[in-house]
């Protein structure tokens, strides 16, 4: 019989944090909604800051229970396609080099004359970048499922061959620079210095 990973807790095989980012009114809180509680609802209100939602899955005989985060968007005077460059900016900028990212087009129910990204572009965009791409509708439940089985797949996949391997995965490092400049973080974070 196979050990665990190192990971593993009573409860599942492993943790996986997702972080839903984008711009305000996109329909992340829908998306985490129905794919968390399988609801949607049209009155919602606007995130402040964050908050997140829990859901145990089953992949490929492993429970992986997902934590998602759903952030707050940013400001909605870019056009939809430059914030989502500076998005992913953001990520390869901030997040560790392994992160995992899946671009989602939601609100596919709409008529593709009124949508802000018609799906060539979306598809586009992802081909640009490497990354997967999915049309979804939190309102009539198309595709929510597979885009979080997608990228939590994704995701056990690279935590299964680090396990393998003997790595860890690798985290994300705040100020990390600062303190390799010699140490000089506290001194810049001063406010009269």
């Amino acid at each position: 019989m196979a050990a665990p990973p190192a990971r593993a807790r009573a409860d599942h095989d492993y943790l996986i944090k997702l972080l839903l980012i984008g711009d305000s009114g996109v329909g992340k809180s829908c998306l985490l909604l129905r794919f968390s509680d399988g609801s949607f609802t049209t009155s919602f209100i606007t995130t402040i800051g964050i908050d997140f939602k829990i859901r145990t899955i089953e992949l490929d005989g492993k429970r992986i229970k997902l934590q998602i985060w759903d952030t707050a968007g940013q400001e909605r005077f870019r056009t939809i396609t430059t914030d989502i460059r500076n998005w992913i900016r953001n990520i390869e900028q901030h997040a560790s080099v392994s992160v995992n990212k899946i671009l989602v087009g939601n609100k596919a129910d709409m008529d593709e004359s009124k949508r802000a990204v018609p799906a060539s572009k979306g598809q586009a965009l992802a081909d640009e970048y490497g990354i997967k791409f999915f049309e979804t509708s939190a309102k009539t439940n198309m595709n929510v499922e597979e885009v979080f089985f997608s990228i939590g797949r994704d995701i056990k996949q690279r935590l299964a061959e680090s396990d393998a391997r003997g790595t860890e995965p690798q985290t994300l490092r705040i100020n990390e620079q600062d303190k390799a400049a010699g140490g000089q973080a506290a001194q810049k974070s001063s406010c009269c210095g």
